[in-house]
């Protein structure tokens, strides 16, 4: 089935995107079945892959569906945790809500934050249909949501393009656009465009990110702040990290927390580590705690870990707070969900992703946590919140141009911080009043929705 659009008309879209169009959607039913087995590939080390595969193509959603709910589409564990103090407010109306995501890990970070209103049927998670024609129709046929907010940078055409035709008001919210991102969208000129200018408003992160939309002719953007700020971190987790930050300081060692590391980067940061404890520069030797982003990372860490000699340890091999963590070199932090306990549990982050050129990942919850973080040069998906973190003194830049060497200028920023357990500490204080600075995102973005759809 193909469904008839008015895409020709230029008045809405712009230029010529009805070509565009259907050569998108040609390409996507050339690669549906690629994608398909590329789940039954990864099903091979987690069966849980293919479960709900109907709901990719818009089937399996059983007898109960929330109808008129408020739908939120957060793809992965990020933008699922971003989402949180949305959906929260939501609820608190007495709104449902449809909570959709592309990934599995997505899919179970949204279960572990909002399973009381899940088991209250408050709150439906499915997942996105693939962005064709007949599954998108269908999907928004059985569910009739009466609000859409995507978050971040989730710009679907088929989806976006049909909403649009039907009234449906879509939000893009805590949008970001990187300037990589600004130019590979000037090259579809006016398809591109026509795209974003489809939503009924982009709620962006910074004026850097609102700019950037503005840049490309796109109208009704708006500057509301990063909802990143206004996660709240587990009491539960937060309280056993301080257990083992309280462990090891009676050991008088520091730990440092390489969080959301990513494919080369444990590499990096191992070889760092083994020359910064053959040094004993610091005594006693610290720990280092290495979180990869990916769980299906997990074991190829392990074994680095076990390849570089460290003595070293899983996070899932103690059911309870580990009583004997003092004696590692090396822990490997392989569990979801409880990056507010590594947090909490360490004096330093390296933030992963800025290692390497993969653009960085949230360094914000770690300043919630009064933890500084160490980031390298590569943080331009999260631009604003870097540079603000560095300005506030809550994060410092590993200076890579005069070593020209990530490892070794790793070693040295480490030394120099880990020797300085002062200066630790006003960071600390800076990364928790950076944290707390730019909270309010929430209340904006509620109050712009409520206005733009006449609530």
């Amino acid at each position: 089935m193909i469904l008839k659009t008015n895409l020709g008309d230029s008045s809405v879209y712009g230029g010529r995107p009805r070509f565009w169009f259907f050569l998108y959607q040609l390409i996507c039913h050339f690669i549906l079945p690629f994608a398909l087995v590329r789940l039954v590939l990864r099903a091979r080390h987690d069966r849980s892959y293919l479960n709900h595969l109907q709901e990719r193509l818009g089937f399996g959603y059983g007898h109960h569906v929330n109808q008129d709910a408020v739908w939120v589409h957060a793809v992965s564990v990020g933008e699922t945790r971003a989402a949180q103090s949305l959906i929260e407010a939501y609820l608190a109306r007495g709104d449902s809500i449809l909570l959709t995501h592309m990934t599995l890990n997505g899919r179970r970070a949204g279960s572990q934050l909002f399973g009381d209103a899940i088991a209250e049927k408050r709150l439906m998670q499915v997942y996105l249909p693939y962005d064709l024609c007949w599954s998108v129709e269908r999907f928004l046929q059985i569910f009739k949501p009466k609000l859409g907010l995507f978050m971040e940078t989730e710009a679907w055409p088929t989806i976006v393009f049909r909403c649009h035709e039907l009234g449906l008001p879509l939000f893009l919210v805590n949008a970001r656009l990187s300037e990589k991102s600004a130019n590979r969208v000037r090259r579809f000129g006016g398809a591109g465009r026509a795209l974003f200018q489809a939503f009924n408003g982009i709620l962006a992160q910074t004026r850097l990110d609102a700019d950037r939309y503005r840049s490309l002719d796109v109208k009704d953007v708006e500057e509301v702040g990063n909802l990143k700020f206004d996660i709240r971190m587990d009491k539960g987790l937060v309280e056993s990290g301080r257990e083992w930050h309280l462990a090891l300081k009676a050991e008088g060692r520091l730990m440092v927390c390489a969080a959301s590391t990513r494919d080369g980067e444990e590499a990096m940061i191992l070889d760092a580590w083994k020359e910064l404890l053959e040094s004993k520069a610091i005594q006693p030797a610290p720990i280092l705690c290495i979180v990869p982003r990916h769980p299906e990372r997990f074991s190829i860490a392990e074994k680095a870990i076990q390849n570089a000699g460290f003595a070293f340890r899983r996070r899932s091999a103690w059911r309870d707070n580990p009583t004997n963590i003092a004696v590692l070199e090396v822990l490997l932090g392989d569990s979801m969900g409880e990056m507010p306990m590594y947090y909490s549990a360490s004096d330093l982050v390296i933030m992963g992703g800025s290692l390497l050129p993969f653009g960085g990942q949230n360094l914000i919850e770690a300043c919630a946590a009064g933890c500084p973080v160490l980031v390298g040069e590569y943080t331009y998906n999260f631009q604003q919140a870097t540079l603000d973190a560095l300005a506030s003194g809550a994060a410092i830049r590993i200076d890579i141009q005069k070593q020209k060497d990530e490892a070794g200028s790793l070693v040295l920023a480490l030394k120099k911080l880990l020797s300085n357990v002062h200066q630790i500490e006003l960071m600390a204080k800076a990364a928790s009043a950076y944290s707390i600075q730019y909270q309010g995102a929430t209340k904006r973005v509620l109050a712009l929705v409520d206005k733009k759809i006449g609530r």
